[in-house]
């Protein structure tokens, strides 16, 4: 399992342990002990997963403190373009965004940290991404930016949106409790 740093503090895009065959791939994508070892402390308290048809953009989610998490996503089925952006007032990379390719053939996950809003767009019919997070879901503490008002580092064209996300306020007008 490798953990590579990303332009976002304390952000890793991570290769996980594969191994392929005649069968199919075997795919060790979350193991406590190299987590441990690279000083990521990351014990799950909730995991879920969405199916998306393509051009569909998810977020930019988060929640706020006391209910701010880490989570770790990463993609089964189909691809993405994930995107992670700073909100943490402190950080040398606040509201920058990065943009990450994941798919079920690179297999490779991202480790966002508290402070960190996260989205990310479908490249596919029927993408299935999974989310691992340290708290559970709070409805008080969920929160977001709207992606229109983002620096975001790809081009997306007529995506797909909730309501919900629609209404997100802008970053500009978001005050952080990062």
């Amino acid at each position: 399992m490798e953990f590579n740093n990303t332009d976002i503090p304390d952000c890793y895009l991570i290769t996980p342990f594969s191994h392929s065959d005649d069968r199919g791939d075997f795919v060790k994508f979350y193991n406590a002990d190299a987590y441990a070892k690279n000083d990521l402390n990351f014990e799950i308290r909730e995991i879920y997963y969405s199916t998306s048809k393509k051009n569909v953009f998810r977020g930019f989610h988060f929640q706020v403190p006391p209910s701010d998490h880490t989570k770790i996503v990463n993609c089964f089925t189909g691809s993405i373009v994930d995107f992670v952006l700073d909100l943490r007032v402190k950080s040398l990379a606040y509201g920058k965004c990065i943009s990450l390719n994941l798919s079920a053939e690179n297999k490779h996950a991202v480790y966002i940290p508290k402070g960190c809003a996260h989205g990310f767009l479908s490249l596919e019919d029927n993408t299935i991404v999974s989310y691992l997070q340290e708290t559970v879901y709070d409805p008080k503490a969920d929160s977001g930016i709207l992606w229109s008002s983002v620096d975001i580092p790809y081009e997306i064209n007529e995506p797909i949106i909730s309501d919900r996300d629609q209404e997100f306020p802008s970053l500009q007008q978001f005050k952080s409790p990062f």
